[in-house]
């Protein structure tokens, strides 16, 4: 599996893994699918201002992810947000692992020093994953979200990534048996 910076001709297969997402489930708040000129713009836009976005390639997009700044203004300007969707079929084989890990490489070489993941708190698997990831539960906005009719929490979990990831375990650097085909 290939890790590699997204181009606009990855856009239709980000579609596919994005939209039943945003469609079907509370994973993320967003209420309408994103058009593929949406997906481009966001891709576009990430790069020109130095984020990563990111695609599995395993002879197509198995998944992808991106990370931008947490909040506006200057004092933030070190602190980020990622999101991670990969493709049903992928899911527990290693890519979101590697992708968590590439992109959290991209915001070190620029500086930043905070990476927070935003989840519904009902996401059960991608809270074990952040946690099995190094990632520490950092708080919890209850009802912050609405979709299908009812409130969602949202949790806030995050690493620090000034502190170095711990040798050995899950947190430890990836290696090619992370990555099962």
């Amino acid at each position: 599996m290939l890790i590699r910076d997204a181009t606009a001709a990855d856009v239709p297969g980000i579609a596919a893994i994005w939209n039943p997402i945003i469609r079907d489930t509370v994973i993320t708040f967003w209420p309408t699918e994103r058009s593929e000129a949406e997906i481009a713009a966001l891709i576009a836009d990430r790069q020109a201002l130095g984020h990563a976005f990111l695609v599995a390639d395993d002879g197509g997009v198995v998944g992808f992810g991106t990370y931008t700044q947490f909040r506006g203004g200057g004092g933030y300007a070190r602190s980020h947000e990622h999101t991670i969707y990969l493709a049903p079929r992928r899911q527990g084989r290693g890519a979101g692992r590697l992708l968590l890990r590439t992109i959290e490489d991209h915001a070190v070489a620029r500086g930043h020093r905070l990476m927070i993941g935003g989840i519904t708190g009902s996401n059960v698997a991608s809270i074990a994953f952040h946690a099995a990831m190094g990632y520490a539960e950092w708080g919890c906005i209850p009802n912050a979200g609405w979709k299908f009719g009812a409130y969602h929490d949202l949790v806030l979990m995050g690493r620090d990534l000034a502190q170095p990831r711990a040798a050995g375990g899950v947190n430890a650097p990836l290696s090619s048996d992370d990555i099962q085909g």
